[in-house]
């Protein structure tokens, strides 16, 4: 019997995967999933700001052509970011989810599959809702940030900015 091998060697230090739990593709939420959560979560926002703007005379400009000034723009932007929030902050920090993920099954993980802190869903969504509006390329900063969804991970830039995945999620959940 040969006492040689590395297996019976006491020196040898024990083996463990140290590694982030792996998220396995059949796991990650499908495209269409994550597009319909999101305009479920728009047409709740959009009963709140749709009059608002119109009231306001945020439609007139198209009409006529004419952009809203910059200082309208960040003031309904505002608007909208806080109905958000108030419509699905607390589901959102609480489990990952907002209304439209949580009628799709979907929620918003880390990649280590940790729920995601205020911070990561603040970097994910800052970068969602800031970037169109940069003027003049933030629409087009945007799109790209969308068609990435259709690559392998089935991620968007937002994903990438907040560290974040959007999985199946449990029956519990």
């Amino acid at each position: 019997m040969d006492h040689n091998t590395m297996d019976d060697n006491v020196y040898t230090p024990p083996k463990s995967d140290l590694g982030p739990p792996s998220i396995d593709d059949g796991n990650l939420a499908t495209r269409g999933s994550r597009l319909v959560a999101a305009l479920l979560d728009a047409l709740m926002v959009l009963p709140i700001t749709g009059p608002l703007v119109y009231f306001t005379g945020g439609f007139d400009g198209i009409t006529t052509g004419v952009q809203p000034s910059i200082s309208y723009t960040i003031i309904m932007t505002a608007i909208g970011i806080l109905v958000f929030l108030l419509i699905h902050g607390y589901f959102l920090i609480s489990n990952g989810q907002t209304l439209g993920k949580k009628a799709l099954g979907i929620k918003i993980v880390t990649h280590d599959n940790q729920h995601a802190s205020v911070m990561t869903l603040a970097k994910r969504y800052g970068f969602y809702w800031l970037i169109p509006q940069i003027p003049v390329v933030g629409i087009l900063l945007n799109f790209v940030n969308l068609l990435l969804i259709f690559g392998k991970p089935k991620k968007c830039i937002h994903d990438y900015v907040g560290g974040t995945i959007v999985i199946k999620a449990s029956p519990q959940a």
